[in-house]
């Protein structure tokens, strides 16, 4: 006895298809996106805004890895702080360096970095009566970027 025959007509789009489902399953093997941290917002305290002076001039800046930028700080001598405000990107969100070293000291003020929120905050505040003149430079780990910053303190 002879098995019966059964013709099947394959559409002139099969190639296609056949491409287009190989293309869906190597999709599936790309490597997922990073997740983004889902954590609380970082936190800014009442205290990180006070003090400032009355008149502080910064330009901004953008620290490049393993480089120096130079920064530019104008501030009036009130016993306030001036600040320069960076952060770094990481997995397209914004978080603070994990340091920063004062490389240079400031010769009439004092330089303080810390965290403020997202960003790493580097403040200056000159010495009473002083008006010139400064400068200071701050490396940002784990980047190695540097920031030289050259002051003019005003009466």
């Amino acid at each position: 006895m002879q098995s019966p025959r059964v013709a099947v007509s394959v559409p002139s789009s099969a190639p296609r298809l056949a491409a287009l489902a190989l293309l869906a399953l190597l999709a599936g093997c790309a490597a997922p996106p990073k997740p983004r941290p889902t954590g609380p917002a970082p936190r800014l305290y009442a205290i990180d805004l006070q003090g400032a002076a009355k008149f502080c001039k910064v330009a901004p800046v953008k620290p490049q890895a393993d480089k120096t930028v130079a920064a530019t700080m104008t501030v009036g001598n009130d016993r306030g702080w001036c600040a320069i405000t960076v952060h770094r990107t990481e997995a397209g969100a914004a978080e603070p360096y994990a340091a920063g070293l004062l490389t240079a000291r400031a010769e009439h003020g004092r330089v303080y970095i810390h965290t403020v929120g997202a960003d790493t905050r580097i403040d200056y505040t000159p010495v009473a009566g002083y008006a010139g003149p400064d400068q200071f430079t701050v490396s940002l780990l784990p980047d190695g970027a540097a920031i030289q910053v050259s002051v003019t303190v005003q009466r």
